[in-house]
């Protein structure tokens, strides 16, 4: 669904990384001495002052999407920035993310090679960070018709509900027993979107096996793997450095973590498959199907079927995750836009226990509500990088081949060009016109567009909505006592997806109990 990278594996400003990054300067300048990356005769996109060797990669600060907006304000949004030895093409508009999207759509399909995901992927051979090609094609046609077409996403519609259901509950308990008056949206939240992806994409056996905490755990741990410092993404021919000064611990420790979690799930539905056992077949049972029966002479291994897990739970719940978590705490912090969804999702539900999912249909603002959300906290400020397979022109610039691509989406969707009153939480700008995050408006595009669209798009979209709608219908929301819109800590984390860096703490007020 929707998924380290040399713009996030700086960030934590560790003095160890920055000696390892001297010593790695000094060897270039003995084996690489001052050889251009491009030839001078080619008109390449504008570039700010860079240092010898480091490039440009002291510019970037913990929350590189902010960093690189500002650096674009100055020198225009498309730019050639260098990290280390990597050049990489950093888009900062709506025009220029078509060019790259669209336009040139498939000189940019594919995916640059990152030492900790080929760690932790087996070789890249996942959905969201395999190359362009055969493989990546069928993989991604696999998933979408066993897991994430329009019918699969209808067919989880019982499953959601329950989810929300249980969650619903959980939360009523919580709010009847906190002793400091308020919940860990954030736990709560994070529970709801792994045992909900964990149960679409493995079955019942996931909350039968308790594996909502392991999981939810590695998928943290993936952030940690991502945004540490790797010499390779930075100077492609020093990467045996990696080992010798022992970097990147994280990605071979979190790789063996996730082998050993994947192996046990797969292996429970390999003995109920042995068995007599009568089920509904899950997305693990039909990859291991063609695990077992190769189809059109295409036979994935074990060890592709582990990688396209993991890219389902992983993508799965980031993104889901981060968006939810940002739209109750933009919703708390804006009363008068809770009170008018709410106000919108009591009237279409009236006397309802909860509300269902064909119900949210016709709840415009909700959606518009969503879309807002995903304007301001896009869960992949950086789009996966791209890569270019081949040369190509862009407005007249000249783009190497195997030159990486990072579109900020976050810097887009606040760009004054398209959206009035950008750094304002306003969902009415979504209530008029036709403006959608499918791929098609360039200002706004969350889950990407073109051939790298995010396929599991319209399964976050249903889960969103149905859990968003039921979380307003059944509570008021409030901050914790004492605490004022202005003290609430709204600071994201860095790390590829944008997290909210502190924990969600609210106040939850049954709604049938004070009305």
């Amino acid at each position: 669904m929707c998924g380290g990278t040399a713009w996030s594996e700086v960030c934590s400003g560790r003095s160890t990384m920055l000696s390892s990054l001297l010593l790695v300067a000094l060897l270039l300048l003995v084996l690489l001495g001052t050889k251009r990356a491009f030839s001078k005769k080619r008109r390449l996109p504008p570039s700010p002052p860079k240092l010898p060797l480091l490039g440009h990669l002291l510019q970037l600060g913990a929350l590189p999407h902010r960093s690189l907006s500002a650096l674009s304000k100055k020198h225009g949004p498309l730019m050639l920035l260098h990290f280390g030895r990597v050049p990489t093409l950093v888009v900062s508009s709506a025009d220029m993310a078509e060019e790259v999207m669209r336009t040139h759509d498939t000189s940019f399909a594919s995916r640059p090679d990152l030492k900790p995901v080929r760690t932790i992927l087996y070789d890249n051979h996942d959905v969201g960070f395999a190359p362009y090609g055969d493989y990546w094609r069928y993989t991604r046609k696999l998933c979408t018709i066993h897991l994430l077409s329009g019918k699969r996403v209808k067919s989880y519609r019982a499953l959601r509900q329950e989810e929300v259901g249980l969650m619903i509950r959980k939360i009523s308990q919580a709010s009847l027993s906190s002793i400091s008056g308020f919940i860990d949206m954030s736990k709560v939240i994070n529970s709801f979107v792994t045992d909900i992806v964990g149960r679409v994409v493995s079955g019942a056996s996931f909350r039968a096996a308790d594996r909502c905490q392991l999981f939810s755990k590695l998928i943290d741990d993936n952030g940690v793997a991502f945004s540490e410092l790797c010499v390779e993404e930075l100077f492609p021919s020093l990467g045996f450095l990696d080992g010798i000064l022992g970097l990147n611990p994280t990605a071979k420790k979190i790789a063996v973590e996730w082998e050993d979690a994947l192996n046990e799930m797969i292996q429970d539905h390999v003995e109920r498959l042995n068995s007599d056992e009568v089920r509904e077949r899950d997305f693990v049972d039909e990859l291991l199907a063609v695990v077992d029966k190769p189809e059109k002479d295409f036979r994935l291994t074990m060890q592709q079927m582990k990688a396209i897990l993991w890219d389902m739970f992983s993508a799965g719940v980031e993104a889901t995750f981060t968006a939810l978590e940002w739209a109750m705490a933009e919703l708390v912090r804006h009363p008068e836009t809770l009170k008018k969804l709410q106000d919108e999702v009591r009237g279409l539900a009236a006397g309802k226990d909860m509300v269902r999912e064909d119900e949210t249909h016709d709840m415009a603002y909700l959606k518009a509500v969503l879309k807002e959300v995903l304007r301001v906290h896009p869960p992949t400020p950086l789009l996966l990088p791209r890569e270019s397979i081949e040369d190509c022109q862009i407005q007249g610039y000249h783009i190497p081949k195997k030159t990486r691509v990072l579109i900020n989406a976050w810097a887009i969707s606040r760009d004054p060009k398209h959206w009035d009153a950008p750094e304002e939480f306003r969902p009415e700008r979504f209530t008029t016109g036709d403006r959608d995050f499918k791929g098609k408006d360039f200002e706004f595009t969350p889950f990407g567009s073109g051939r790298r669209i995010c396929p599991g798009m319209q399964l976050a979209v249903a889960t969103l909505e149905l859990a968003l709608a039921n979380l307003v219908h059944q509570f008021d929301w409030e901050l914790p006592l004492g605490m004022t819109r202005d003290e609430f800590d709204m600071t994201e984390s860095p790390g590829l997806t944008a997290r909210k860096k502190e924990p969600l703490h609210l106040v939850a007020k049954p709604w049938g109990t004070h009305h």
